[in-house]
């Protein structure tokens, strides 16, 4: 058995301590090397691309199926960005989609818009784990789909939402964004946060809706249309619901204002023609 002679004893403490230093010099370099978010840069990116046209990218719904950006026109469109194993935010940002789009389909109708949630993790989200992340959060449903890319278009699918992400020791650190897409294909904006407002997506889709033709080819068209401009959100129930009110205060406010019109006219119409004495 070796002795612990005072120089091994002095050389063991050196080493010690040499190689917690140097641990520790190793860990903040790590730390160094490792991208940092940048908040106010990623809202500024993020508002960069308003108004900006999505590219007819391709990718893979859960069940292998080839999706094209481009079968989504004709109607709104609500784009989140996930990656499948993170475990804070996304499941957050996932759920309170879902009770947005619940109230936004009771609102404004279920085929009035669409919904895709797009892996950006290309290396690991495929359509295998986007099938079993859904199922996992127990959300989809008719008109949304779960999606996944090569890197090339999860990219450039990045690039034309302004959305910011970076490498992480838990993955990734990114912005929570969802973007609402026009029927065109252009940005129309985002919503920001894990726990946003519900009307903070609804109320942009529902501005959307009333954009659309104005063009009625039947009373039932125009009656529809209304029935829109008058679902307000009830933060009670936390639903839309309709209030025709408005529209009733309008149109009796129209018509007062219509039958003063008249009165005036006639009034002056007397008064230029005034009735002619017996000669």
């Amino acid at each position: 058995m070796l002795r612990a002679t005072p120089c091994r004893a002095a050389g063991l403490v050196f080493g010690l301590l040499f190689g917690v230093q140097a641990g520790a010099f190793a860990q903040d370099a790590a730390q160094a090397s490792v991208p940092v978010l940048d908040a106010d840069a990623a809202v500024a990116r993020s508002q960069a691309a308003i108004g900006r046209s999505l590219g007819d990218h391709s990718f893979l719904d859960a069940d292998n199926q080839v999706v094209r950006l481009a079968d989504y026109r004709g109607r709104p469109l609500v784009v989140a960005l996930v990656f499948t194993a993170c475990t804070e935010s996304c499941p957050l940002i996932v759920q309170r989609l879902a009770e947005a789009v619940e109230v936004a389909q009771e609102a404004l109708g279920p085929e009035s818009f669409a919904v895709v949630t797009v892996g950006f993790d290309a290396a690991h989200d495929t359509p295998a784990r986007m099938k079993a992340y859904a199922r996992t959060q127990g959300v989809g449903g008719p008109g949304w789909r779960f999606l996944s890319g090569d890197r090339t278009s999860v990219d450039a699918l990045i690039d034309d939402l302004g959305f910011s992400r970076v490498p992480s020791p838990r993955g990734f650190d990114h912005i929570a964004q969802i973007s609402i897409v026009d029927q065109d294909g252009r940005v129309h904006g985002h919503v920001y946060g894990a726990d946003f407002e519900v009307p903070a997506l609804v109320e942009p889709l529902k501005v959307l809706a009333l954009g659309q033709a104005t063009v009625f080819t039947d009373v039932a068209a125009v009656i529809e249309r209304v029935k829109l401009f008058c679902t307000f959100f009830d933060p009670k129930s936390g639903r839309y619901a309709v209030d025709y009110s408005f529209v009733i205060s309008l149109t009796v406010g129209g018509l007062a204002l219509l039958g003063l019109a008249v009165l005036l006219g006639r009034a002056l119409w007397t008064m230029n023609h005034p009735p002619k004495g017996p000669a």
